[in-house]
């Protein structure tokens, strides 16, 4: 079990004045079975009141507007988070219990494919080749770990908005593409799935109290009787230096900070995350 700070701050520049803005903020990290956040805070720049919610797929959302006028939006995301509280184990469950139309009809939108997760026949073929003969989890893993063995991670290869085949044709991109890809094979064999986001600590041996930069990740989870977590960027389960801050169909559902605004053109964009492990 680790115990991590994470400081992640992102923002916006604008050419001139924008005169009001509409924001959400998906960077607060989740408490379940598998960590428990013990702090959390999130500061905006310039002041503004906020209300936080649970959106519909259970990620915490710190909602707010700002109605003076404004050249740059800061949003500062502070949590201390303690994980690896419990590592994913398969549930074991068949195919054919996977196949049954209550399981089916209870995990329809982690089944239904969607834009960013739409498979062509090539990946649907390599889906069903590395899934044969072997059990729902054991299919997962393999599935996965096509994808990490067939894809180059490189930073730049793709944009925000890529979809997961059109990276899969490149066979290149970041961790946000290979999760994409997974997904599109997991649930063309019919396999509950869902896209995280989080953060994951670079440093297996960092000492206790250092800083180190990092940034936004992203893996996969499949429902097979229990919800398991697999990284494909890194070819490896989900452990304890991995933080989960949202969860969704895809990017679309957990974009970190996303608003509409009236002004200018924005000139800019910074992120940093720092990481801390304190236990």
């Amino acid at each position: 079990m680790w115990r991590v700070r994470v400081r992640h701050r992102t923002g916006f520049s604008y050419e001139g004045n924008v005169l009001t803005s509409f924001n959400e903020a998906r960077m607060t990290p989740l408490t379940d079975v598998t960590q428990t956040t013990l702090e959390s805070r999130v500061e905006i720049t310039p002041a503004a009141s906020a209300y936080r919610y649970r959106d519909y797929w259970g990620t915490q959302v710190t909602s707010f507007d700002i109605q003076l006028p404004h050249h740059e939006l800061v949003v500062t995301a502070t949590s201390v988070v303690e994980t690896g509280l419990r590592h994913g184990v398969s549930g074991g469950l068949s195919w054919a219990e996977l196949g049954k139309e209550s399981v089916r009809d209870s995990y329809a939108e982690w089944l239904a494919f969607t834009p960013r997760t739409q498979p062509d026949e090539e990946l649907s073929d390599l889906a069903t080749r590395s899934a044969a003969d072997l059990p729902p989890g054991e299919a997962a893993i393999a599935c996965v770990d096509a994808v990490n063995e067939a894809m180059e991670y490189r930073l730049g290869a793709t944009g925000v908005h890529t979809s997961g085949i059109q990276a899969w044709q490149e066979r290149k991109g970041v961790c946000q593409d290979f999760a994409h890809v997974s997904l599109a094979m997991l649930r063309s064999l019919g396999l509950p799935s869902r896209y995280v986001s989080g953060y994951l600590h670079p440093k297996a041996s960092a000492e206790l109290g250092e800083t180190v930069a990092g940034e936004s990740h992203a893996w996969v989870e499949w429902w097979d009787g229990e919800w398991m977590g697999y990284d494909p960027t890194n070819g490896k389960p989900v452990g304890d230096q991995h933080v989960a801050v949202a969860r969704g169909r895809d990017y679309d559902d957990v974009s970190p900070l996303k608003g509409v605004y009236s002004g200018p053109p924005s000139s800019g964009l910074g992120v940093v995350v720092e990481l801390t492990r304190l236990a």
